[in-house]
């Protein structure tokens, strides 16, 4: 079965790892990429000239009205993910959502919704959970490998886009763009966040973008405290204003040990361990070195060839989207805020064998 795909927006998301893993998915007979739609006259030319597929759409809803396509990709500003990945499903397609899922609580909800009612696969960045770096890092804190969990640090940043004004405009910010990353990772291993204490503000008020000056308006820079219940805490620094950093990405510190991730969450190079049994650090490192941060589109297409379960669920993304506002509502209020929604643990049993038991997902084509 070649799932026919359809992507919204075609900026530098795209041109990137995603064209590059649909063209791998394409010669393995498994995708076909047939129609894509960006604002920007000159994407659209791009994209056509070097997949040859269909961008004559006024809208992004009239490529989501196609009855041919499976699969939709959406690439697009933070704001239009919701609305778009709502349609999307409403379409009978299955979808992949980039980072956050959605901007609002509400939309988010939605979504989540969907995704139980309807026959459809619904995929939300980001898809660091699936790396090889992470799930053996994964399968070491729940195999009691470090002991209990009880402390963790995490840093993800970089100086920021000088492309696209939407990421300092609302409902954009580095927590949606960056600090999401850690967090997704965080809750991975210890579960659902319970409280969330934080500074966020925006520490550099103008921004040179799209060779423009513009004023800033949504958050470049947080540091993030989570409570998981039972004493475990964590903190995530986050922002438009890191230059540089020689430093694990992820520091998980339990009672009989250390796990330190190396490289980014979203670009692991393996992980350092230590364990007072043997009292010295062990390197391990990045099994599959090309391994992409866009892998949750081949993971989409194995769970819909397969009709398995995702590692993720909607919940964990609508999770990390709570924690993101409620850490902005920290901020603004200078006080804790309480976390309502919990979300299922990691199931990897889809990725442990290959037939491994799930529910049936429809095939639009089908139908």
């Amino acid at each position: 079965m070649t799932l026919r795909l359809g992507v919204l927006g075609l900026g530098s998301v795209f041109w990137g790892p995603y064209a590059n893993l649909i063209q791998r998915l394409t010669g393995e007979g498994r995708l076909e990429l047939v129609a894509g739609f960006d604002p920007a006259p000159e994407k659209r030319k791009a994209a056509v000239e070097r997949f040859g597929i269909d961008t004559d759409f006024d809208e992004p809803t009239d490529l989501l009205r196609r009855d041919d396509l499976d699969v939709v990709l959406i690439l697009t500003s933070m704001n239009q993910h919701g609305p778009l990945a709502r349609e999307a499903m409403r379409q009978g397609k299955h979808v992949l959502v980039e980072k956050p899922m959605a901007t609002s609580m509400e939309g988010a909800a939605e979504l989540v919704a969907m995704s139980h009612e309807l026959s459809t696969v619904l995929v939300c960045a980001p898809h660091i959970v699936l790396s090889p770096t992470y799930r053996e890092m994964h399968r070491r804190v729940h195999d009691g490998v470090i002991g209990d969990v009880y402390l963790a640090r995490a840093r993800y940043g970089w100086a920021g886009p000088w492309w696209g004004r939407w990421f300092y405009e609302s409902g954009g910010g580095s927590l949606f763009d960056l600090g999401v990353y850690n967090l997704t990772s965080l809750c991975g291993f210890f579960g659902s966040v319970k409280r969330v204490t934080a500074l966020v503000g925006v520490a550099i008020p103008e921004r040179v973008v799209e060779g423009a000056p513009m004023k800033v308006r949504a958050d470049d820079n947080a540091h993030v405290l989570l409570d998981f219940g039972s004493s475990r805490f964590a903190s995530i620094t986050t922002g438009f204003t890191m230059q540089k950093y020689r430093s694990p990405a992820i520091e998980l510190y339990g009672g009989d040990g250390v796990l330190q991730m190396l490289g980014d969450d979203w670009a692991p190079e393996g992980f350092e361990q230590w364990t007072n049994e043997r009292g010295s650090w062990e390197v391990f490192p990045e099994t599959d070195p090309q391994w992409p941060w866009t892998d949750g589109l081949r993971h989409l297409v194995d769970c819909v060839e397969r009709g398995v379960p995702t590692v993720t669920r909607p919940e964990h993304a609508y999770h990390a989207l709570e924690v993101m506002l409620a850490a902005k509502r920290s901020a603004e209020e200078g006080r804790v805020v309480e976390i309502a929604s919990e979300f299922p643990a990691l199931d990897y049993s889809s990725i442990a064998s290959a037939g491994g038991e799930g529910r049936r997902v429809h095939d639009p084509r089908s139908s």
